[in-house]
């Protein structure tokens, strides 16, 4: 199976905390970056969720980020520090006796750093309740990445068979060529009346077979076509190998391009050209 480096993928995860909401998403890359926005309270986790990216990715750029809300009905029980909210009592009283204050308001003492205080979530249970809804999300866009990744293989063993077909078109003119070449050369000795020699025309269209010869060309995009097929069969990171195979195509249409010697042939290295650039940008999102 080959893979997509383009997709999304989105996990909420609800608690009595609270609930915390991921988000994924992939594009293509020469490399593997990844890119984290986090609250600050998960910010110690990046190193773990960096690692996960690195064991189950090899390229592509992904963005993650995480929304927490906590759940403020979850706030656990809340306790009166006694003491402290006396002693600022007493301290009130004193400052009142003095004619220096006209009263204190309760609830500026239960204000005050220390007097009430509430008990802390705990962040390691809920870290690892998170962890595992991002998980679950990774795992989402890898089926996603490979869900397009299987519309990309269709899609490229469509191209292939295009390309197969215009091979073929070629080799059914090449005969037709030479004999029209032939045909021209015997002529252009007739106009200007000059006496051939006894194989001198089989020499002529030798040397020209020789120069305008593209079985060669033509065997190794039925080669290419056949290496680009076992690639994508056999899946996994096959990105910059496919990538190399469409140079290795473009070499061969171009000189095929340069050998044409007739509107049907050079439209058929028009049509090799135009299909392998398509699979070349369809490649480039393959990892």
């Amino acid at each position: 199976m080959i893979y997509s480096m383009t997709a999304f993928a989105r996990r909420e995860h609800k608690a009595d905390w609270g609930n915390a909401v991921w988000e994924i998403r992939s594009v293509n890359q020469r490399y593997l970056e990844t890119y984290f926005r986090l609250p600050e309270q998960f910010r110690g986790m990046e190193p773990v969720l960096r690692e996960k990216f690195r064991q189950q990715l090899q390229r592509g750029k992904v963005e993650c980020s995480l929304r927490f809300t906590a759940n403020d009905a979850a706030v656990g029980k809340v306790t009166l520090n006694e003491k402290l909210a006396k002693q600022l009592m007493e301290a009130a009283d004193w400052v009142q006796s003095h004619g220096q204050s006209s009263g204190v308001n309760p609830f500026d003492v239960l204000r005050w750093p220390g007097v009430m205080s509430a008990e802390e979530a705990d962040m390691d249970a809920i870290q690892a309740q998170t962890l595992q809804a991002f998980d679950q999300c990774i795992s989402d866009l890898i089926t996603a990445r490979a869900n397009e990744g299987e519309t990309l293989k269709t899609l490229l063993n469509q191209r292939m068979d295009a390309i197969e077909v215009e091979v073929g078109k070629v080799r059914e003119q090449m005969p037709t060529v030479m004999e029209w070449q032939r045909e021209r050369i015997a002529i252009r000795f007739a106009d200007a009346k000059v006496e051939l020699e006894p194989g001198r025309l089989e020499q002529e269209m030798i040397m020209l077979a020789q120069r305008l010869d593209v079985a060669e060309e033509l065997d190794r995009l039925d080669s290419h076509v056949a290496e680009t097929r076992k690639i994508l069969k056999k899946g996994g990171a096959v990105g910059r190998r496919l990538d190399f195979m469409m140079q290795e195509f473009n070499r061969e249409s171009n000189t095929l391009a340069s050998k044409s010697i007739n509107a049907e042939i050079t439209q058929s290295a028009v049509e090799l050209k135009v299909l392998i650039e398509q699979m070349r940008e369809q490649i480039q999102n393959i990892e």
